[in-house]
């Protein structure tokens, strides 16, 4: 028997390399006829433009390319089609609300199971994909990797929703961004998991590492959420370990130091924009390291603004935009607002960059391009290029001549799968009883 073993799985590969290769064959062509197709990269518009998507693919874009025969026609010639969306900073398994945490996440946390969060992601993750978020960077308090679930789900075929980009835990000083009393600090009650407490270069490590292992993209460091916060060459540490995995690191900064400390390290994006100066700008924009400002609009039902703080949040990003700071379009969005689904809350965050005057065609990139830079997917989804996962969306107006055009999203394509058409949600083809894109990897 053992003489015959070896051939037999060599037949068993070739069988299922050849079920492959028909599968392959057989994959459905569609072809999109777009009457305006933005790039973003350039910031202009080309017009009667056909992309021909094959299976998960682009295969091909131009004004010339010809229809196959039995391919699926979608005419969106009265549209301007345009890349998905990037939010570079969300957290879709946290939704505080008035009743009954008073918008404290710290009630969410005691009150809601991981597996409640985890449902309640899955269902975020499809509002985001509707308003034309094909990306998220989801970074961190998901409860015990409610984030790396949601992102497996969608990357087998379960449910739709954007490319997940996670982080697992937030990593920090010992009480992460909580006040814990002594009592509640035994067996990390309170804290963990939505924080690893990390305080020594070894407990550093073990930290990154745990989140590796159970399915983080990125790594998310609280720089300096306490006043014990890292030093410039304790977040050198961090970017060495998570580096062995190929993983860079984002920093929750509040602070100038903290902020000098990330910046000085070569840390890769930092989350938050309030102890960022002119000077903290200057040194990014020299390093390359991405800001993830979290620019948040007045008005929004539960979360007031003031004047003043609102004022401070355009100068920032106006002198980050001067300095020309490498920027991504971040919410931070973690709450609940009346009427408005978790993407079309994101979208309202637009206001900040069109009230503090950066150019729509910078915005966009901030959206699209440099998005996928800083989610690290540039080479292979983003772009609506030949090769290129085929993620796109359509909405009537032209986003480079006003920016609330995004918020009229009629069409969405994921992964070659039409998600969205005329305004309305179609994600049966979406839901599936098993994995159907390969093994089920964390």
């Amino acid at each position: 028997m053992r003489r015959f073993a070896l051939p037999f799985v060599a037949f068993l590969i070739l069988a299922s390399l050849a079920v492959g290769d028909a599968v392959m064959a057989q994959a459905p062509v569609t072809a999109i006829r777009a009457g305006r197709l933005l790039d973003p990269d350039a910031g202009r518009i080309l017009t009667n433009q056909v992309i021909l998507v094959e299976g998960t693919r682009i295969r091909e874009v131009g004004a010339n390319v010809a229809i196959p025969a039995g391919a699926q026609v979608i005419d969106l010639s009265n549209m301007t089609v345009m890349p998905g969306l990037v939010e570079a900073h969300n957290h879709l398994a946290l939704t505080y609300k008035p009743v009954p945490e008073n918008n404290v996440y710290y009630y969410t946390y005691v009150q809601e199971s991981t597996a409640l969060r985890a449902i309640q992601a899955a269902s975020n993750g499809i509002q985001m994909l509707a308003s034309g978020f094909t990306i998220v960077r989801d970074m961190g308090n998901n409860a015990l990797y409610a984030d790396t679930a949601l992102r497996q789900a969608i990357e087998q075929g379960w449910i739709p929703g954007p490319t997940i980009i996670n982080s697992g835990i937030i990593i920090g000083g010992m009480g992460g961004q909580f006040s814990p009393t002594p009592e509640m600090v035994n067996d990390h009650n309170i804290v963990y998991p939505e924080y690893l407490d990390a305080d020594t270069p070894d407990e550093i490590v073990k930290a990154i590492r745990q989140n590796i292992l159970f399915g983080a993209k990125v790594i998310k460091i609280c720089v300096d959420c306490k006043p014990y916060g890292y030093t410039a060459d304790e977040i050198r540490l961090v970017i060495r370990e998570a580096a062995k995995s190929g993983m860079k690191v984002e920093g929750h900064v509040q602070t100038l130091a903290g902020a000098r400390n990330a910046i000085e390290a070569g840390i890769w994006s930092i989350a938050h924009s309030g102890a960022l100066t002119d000077e903290m700008h200057k040194l990014m924009a020299q390093k390359g390291i991405w800001r993830a400002g979290t620019e948040t609009p007045p008005g929004l039902d539960g979360h007031p603004v003031s004047p003043q703080a609102y004022q401070r949040t355009l100068d920032g990003l106006k002198n980050a935009y001067a300095n020309k700071v490498p920027l991504t379009f971040s919410t931070d969005a973690d709450y609940w607002v009346t009427g408005k689904t978790r993407g079309e809350l994101c979208l309202e965050f637009i206001r900040p960059w069109i009230d503090a005057g950066i150019p729509n065609a910078d915005t966009l990139r901030a959206m699209t391009v440099n998005g996928y830079k800083v989610s690290e997917t540039e080479t292979t989804r983003g772009p609506i290029k030949a090769g290129f996962f085929a993620d796109l969306i359509a909405l009537p107006g032209n986003p480079l001549d006003d920016l609330n055009a995004l918020k009229s999203v009629q069409f969405v394509m994921k992964d070659g799968v039409v998600f969205k058409r005329d305004g309305v949600m179609t994600p049966a083809a979406f839901f599936h009883a098993g994995p159907v894109n390969g093994w089920r990897i964390r």
